[in-house]
């Protein structure tokens, strides 16, 4: 039975599923084709029976109400500025981790300074302040100040909100079911029986992992990009189930992710996770790509390391007729 390809999407305003299904293919299938795998391209673009390649969209599950401007997130609750100052600490711990330089690491201590909570503040608009300012510092870091143009701080502040709402797992809808829980809904329904090949980016990693767990079908390779799993202290004691394990029906597990994303602190997952019974890890793989913004889903999905091998699992299942060739 052929594999459909499943793109989970990550941190993010609303987007046009439509639009970006195409850019994410073709993204995809640049990559294949540096590959080596050309014909796997082809098939990839050629369309096909319907759904066979699917873009799940959630973020427009997000869709509180914002603060004046709209890049920047409202008043939060306890937990969730529990979590957001929880995730501004590991943040810059992650990213002096990566970063060596005396005037990085002088920069970055500035930041984990400002990332510390503070005894006399109270409510989440105090948590948002800091992060900004959080935000403000990290991103006057090379290479990230040329990223200004493509992220403000009201932005990544933002997008680490929506990490933080999704492990709050609150906000339930009329029928009770949490806003964690309405996400991972519609990654099951896209997944549906299998078998499925799963592309899973940023936060869409957490997202899709969860997911697979409460599945039973076959997901031949899972890929993740630019993942937060790892964050420690906040994201990996909040996964759901404990303690993080590989769900049973992933066959392979690829994780990628660069070092110049300023989302994916540490990045190697095979350390924090335990196999499945039959002895499935995460393999982290480095790749290294161009321009100032890498955490962009399409700059891995061009990269042949993260291509080659989703072709191959395609290939393999019979959705693609051909893994190579010109």
């Amino acid at each position: 039975m052929q594999s459909r390809l499943v793109f989970v999407h990550g941190i993010g305003g609303p987007r046009d599923p439509v639009r970006e299904l195409t850019a994410w293919t073709g993204a995809l299938a640049a990559g294949m084709r540096e590959a080596g795998h050309s014909a796997a391209a082809r098939e990839l673009l050629s369309g096909g029976p319907p759904d066979r390649h699917v873009f799940v969209h959630y973020a427009d599950l997000f869709g509180r109400a914002q603060a004046q401007g709209g890049d920047a997130p409202d008043t939060a609750g306890d937990a969730e500025s529990e979590i957001l100052a929880g995730l501004l600490v590991a943040w810059v711990e992650g990213l002096s981790e990566e970063n060596t330089g005396e005037d990085d690491r002088r920069i970055l201590e500035d930041a984990r300074a400002q990332a510390e909570p503070r005894p006399q503040e109270q409510g989440g608009l105090a948590v948002v302040r800091r992060a900004l300012n959080v935000a403000t510092t990290v991103l006057s870091l090379k290479p990230w100040g040329a990223a200004a143009r493509y992220v403000t701080p009201k932005v990544m502040v933002s997008h680490l909100s929506q990490v933080a709402r999704y492990l709050a797992r609150k906000e339930p809808d009329a029928h009770g079911t949490s806003l964690d829980g309405r996400i991972r809904a519609r990654v099951a329904e896209a997944i549906g029986d299998g078998p499925a090949v799963v592309v899973a980016h940023s936060l869409g990693s957490v997202v899709a992992l969860e997911t697979l767990h409460h599945l039973t079908s076959p997901v031949p390779l899972f890929v993740t990009l630019g993942s937060p799993i790892a964050t420690r202290t906040v994201v990996w004691p909040r996964l759901l189930p404990q303690p993080p394990g590989v769900p049973e029906n992933v066959g392979a597990w690829l994780n990628f992710w660069d070092r110049d994303d300023i989302i994916a602190v540490r990045p190697r997952l095979e350390r924090e996770l335990r196999p499945s019974r039959a002895g499935v890890t995460p393999t982290s793989r480095r790749v290294d790509s161009d321009g100032v913004w890498v955490h962009s889903a399409e700059k891995y999905l061009a990269h042949p390391a993260v291509a080659g091998p989703v072709a191959e699992a395609l290939a393999a299942s019979g959705a693609g007729r051909a893994g190579g060739g010109a």
